[in-house]
């Protein structure tokens, strides 16, 4: 792929890519520098797409590993600056956004890729690179448990 071509593709799925990061890294201005470095990584490796039309597959798949390596690197990172009292303390969240957070990976992946990006369910299965079978069993499972704890939330 020319870079040209890479560039004018890229451009064209940056607000996807925003949509699939966001909802992991709950800062916006994280979630562009993930795109971003997802967009840097891929047209590094562009010689390694073997498929040209699996272009925005293989960018997603990019940008959801990247979120996933921050999440693992904030896990490591301790926080001094909070005060001990208010270190837990949880301002300006959506119940909807916390809940997402609270999902398993496998299940808050399918649900960025369905409802935050618009995928179909073979789209995500291709891009996550399991069954589509899979792919609505956990989507099932995900909404069950943000269903739950959405009215355990409301009550």
């Amino acid at each position: 792929m020319e870079q040209m071509e890479f560039a004018a593709r890229a451009q064209a799925v940056r607000g996807r890519l925003y949509r699939v990061a966001y909802p992991y890294l709950n800062s916006r201005s994280q979630a562009v520098d993930a795109v971003d470095e997802a967009v840097y990584q891929a047209f590094l490796k562009r010689h390694t797409l073997r498929n040209p039309d699996l272009f925005e597959t293989w960018l997603i798949r990019i940008v959801i590993n990247i979120c996933l390596t921050e999440l693992r690197r904030r896990k490591l990172v301790e926080v001094t600056d909070e005060l001990p009292e208010r270190a837990h303390e949880v301002i300006d969240r959506l119940p909807l956004r916390e809940a997402i957070q609270h999902l398993e990976e496998d299940l808050r992946a399918v649900i960025v890729l369905r409802y935050f990006t618009g995928l179909t369910l073979a789209e995500t299965a291709e891009t996550l690179g399991v069954p589509v079978g899979t792919v609505s069993t956990r989507q099932r499972r995900a909404l069950a448990l943000l269903r739950l704890e959405l009215e355990e939330d409301a009550i």
